[in-house]
């Protein structure tokens, strides 16, 4: 592809941060096992599925992706996730009704509207399939030290003093983000239509202290640093 995305040059920065925050990938990937549940025999698709790490913890040899950035795809690749785009969900032909689960593990943070992109997600899916959203909400712990760190144009700032957590996420990330709230997905959902709705969250823990141990799976969505929507077809 021509075009530079938000994530080229970033896919060993985005897969060692996880890696040295070991406890709260740890926490962050029993939220995505859990919310995917058995997928023996399902079709996926990971819309933004970046490097494909949390993939390469499960069976992805039904998961299709999409990744705007070829630089994260092509790691994705290796682990196993049939990567059928290069590119944005916005212009991919999605075939409807051909897949059991589609999910989107933080990307709906990098997408302006989300609501066309939702509309075809909900209708690529089966009936009763899933779409789920995994995401840091705009009005987390999470959320507001990424908000303030790009507003500032820093994390080493007077005001984050003895609240930033050892390794924050790479700034350069943090910033290019758009950041939702858990609600203003939920809204777009029931204007799609969407009237099932399960939640499950994890990192409870204030950012300082997340990566101390790792931490269950909770149900419900107003207290998580991150959480999931599952929104049944």
């Amino acid at each position: 592809m021509g075009t530079k995305q938000k994530f080229d040059g970033y896919a060993s920065q985005y897969d060692e941060w996880f890696m040295k925050n070991d406890n709260l990938f740890t926490s962050e990937l029993r939220l995505f096992k859990k919310v995917l549940g058995d997928i023996t025999g399902k079709k996926l698709l990971s819309v933004g599925c970046g490097s494909g790490l949390f993939e390469s913890y499960i069976d992805c040899s039904n998961v299709e992706g999409i990744e705007p950035s070829e630089d994260m795809g092509k790691i994705a690749e290796k682990r196993g996730v049939n990567v059928i785009k290069y590119g944005m969900i916005e212009d991919v032909d999605l075939p409807e009704a051909a897949y059991d689960i589609i999910y989107f593990n933080g990307s709906s943070s990098y997408m302006e509207d989300l609501t066309p992109v939702y509309e075809k997600s909900l209708r690529a899916l089966k009936e009763g399939g899933k779409l789920i959203l995994l995401d840091v909400p705009k009005e987390s712990a999470f959320g507001f030290m990424y908000l303030l760190g790009k507003s500032l144009g820093t994390y080493d700032h007077e005001y984050l003093k003895d609240t930033m957590p050892e390794l924050p996420y790479p700034l350069a990330l943090a910033a290019s983000g758009v950041w939702h709230s858990t609600e203003e997905k939920i809204n777009v959902l029931k204007d799609l239509g969407v009237t099932r709705f399960d939640f499950y969250q994890t990192l409870i823990k204030n950012p300082l202290y997340t990566n101390e141990e790792p931490e269950e799976v909770a149900e419900g969505y107003k207290s998580g640093g991150y959480v999931a929507i599952i929104a049944e077809k």
